[in-house]
């Protein structure tokens, strides 16, 4: 573990063990490298098998902590949930401090084209399991009287985002249940913060913008590090100054109307 004083008293308030939704790559990945900086044991949940054993074996072999890896489909919220009743059963002392859900499906194109098997995925992973799962293990964080969760959200999030309708919406929904939850399981000593990021520059980003850079784009490593660093202290952060300015206009400068065609001009580079 990182001895400096703040990695110290993040490990003591949320430690010893970490979930990481979505962990495989990106900003999954970038978290929980973050965490095992900090000296975490890790819990990394993904679909791709290879990429999510590839992490946990670079982890592993960097800061000499436990990573155990569920590969498994986040839409389907009751067998990822018999797998964590089952890692708890068998091990009495594992205690899950830190939940991170960062994963996420983004249907993109025109709500017209999009199939309903991709409207009813993006609703699975973007809803029902960050709620459901927080749900879970909120409860031993409620008992233990500490614990965190981390919720991603979106700056589309903030006004309909056309070609990202669907997304859009599932990640306000995020915000807002951060926002909730922040307030009510204060009193349990539980920190619950909502991120609410811009463009990162991930593998799925990369294939998805076909136009030039968006304003504010930045690396999984530092909207992993600035989120983890806030929580604790507000319900809600934008990583990224920009990122921050552009929120602020488009929710309280711009009419709605203004908001998503601008909106409309960032997203039509997205196929």
């Amino acid at each position: 573990m990182n001895n400096s004083k703040s990695y110290l008293r993040f490990w003591e308030k949320y430690g010893p063990t970490a979930l990481v939704a979505g962990g495989s790559d990106g900003l999954g990945a970038a978290y929980s490298e973050a965490l095992a900086r900090r000296g975490f044991n890790l819990i990394i949940i993904a679909r791709d098998k290879k990429r999510l054993e590839e992490t946990a074996a670079r982890i592993r072999e960097k800061y000499s902590v436990d990573v155990k890896t569920i590969d498994a489909d986040l839409a389907d919220f009751e067998n990822i949930k018999k797998i964590i009743n089952d890692l708890l059963c068998a091990d009495k002392k594992l205690s899950i401090g830190l939940l991170v859900y960062n994963a996420a499906f983004a249907p993109i194109g025109l709500f017209e084209n999009t199939s309903e098997n991709h409207l009813a995925l993006a609703a699975a992973v973007n809803v029902r399991t960050p709620l459901l799962l927080a749900k879970l293990l909120s409860a031993q964080m409620i008992q233990n009287k500490r614990g965190g969760i981390v919720l991603m959200s979106s700056l589309a999030g903030a006004q309909g985002s056309p070609k990202l309708s669907t997304y859009a919406a599932t990640k306000a929904f995020n915000a807002i249940l951060a926002e909730g939850l922040w307030k009510e399981l204060r009193r349990h000593n539980v920190d619950v913060i909502g991120c609410c990021a811009g463009a990162i520059l991930t593998p799925g980003y990369s294939q998805a913008e076909k136009t030039k850079q968006a304003p504010g784009t930045m690396t999984a490593n530092a909207v992993a590090e600035q989120t983890l660093k806030a929580l604790g202290k507000k319900p809600i952060i934008v990583p990224g100054a920009i990122n921050k300015i552009g929120r602020f206009v488009l929710m309280r400068i711009f009419s709605r109307k203004a908001a998503i065609g601008l909106m409309s001009k960032n997203t039509g580079g997205l196929s």
